[in-house]
């Protein structure tokens, strides 16, 4: 399952919640795993580098470019709550507006599916996507806009390309852009 990327932004806007759209976001923007994202720290944000430092799955830590636009959103939702430690702290059932009080940890991949999952009915988007299919659609359309599969493989932190080749699968902009130049070949003969 891949979404396009008009789908994506549809998604994330209907995204309500402050913590679960900056994180939604930071996680397609960085092709991230849901608990990469979520487990995010302050220190892992490297903007000196403009990378983040991902712990990944297996131990298996990686740096991945981190967009500027993505690092202004990180910035300015850290400012609302200034956890030391987590970048999205858990919201609290107390009344507070962040878990930091009660000694809380990150979001939960539970909270973080079940916001995906109500922005994605808001939309009216007909397909079975999950928090995982930001990550999909990430690498289908970086190989779309032409970045090598090594790249993207990197960036996903795969040690086998065959892996990242069943992330790309083509949107429908990534098949019109093939149907393109085979209209054009067939016009020439």
């Amino acid at each position: 399952m891949v979404l396009s990327r008009d789908e994506v932004r549809r998604i994330l806007a209907e995204v309500r919640i402050p913590v679960y759209r900056v994180c939604l976001t930071t996680i397609y923007a960085c092709g991230l795993r849901l608990l990469e994202g979520a487990h995010l720290q302050v220190p892992d944000v490297d903007r000196g580098r403009m990378v983040l430092h991902i712990h990944g799955k297996g131990k298996k830590d990686r740096y991945v470019p981190l967009p500027a636009p993505t690092l202004e959103r990180l910035r300015a939702h850290w400012a609302t709550h200034r956890s030391p430690v987590w970048l999205f702290p858990a919201p609290t059932r107390h009344g507070l507006p962040h878990a930091l009080a009660h000694g809380g940890g990150p979001i939960t991949r539970s909270s973080l599916q079940s916001a995906f999952r109500r922005a994605l009915l808001q939309t009216g988007i007909a397909k079975r996507a999950h928090v995982h299919t930001l990550r999909h659609s990430y690498a289908t359309h970086l190989r779309e806009a032409g970045v090598n599969l090594r790249i993207i493989q990197e960036n996903l932190g795969h040690g086998s390309a065959r892996t990242t080749q069943l992330y790309t699968h083509l949107t429908r902009e990534g098949k019109a852009t093939l149907t393109d130049p085979l209209n054009q070949l067939l016009r020439d003969l």
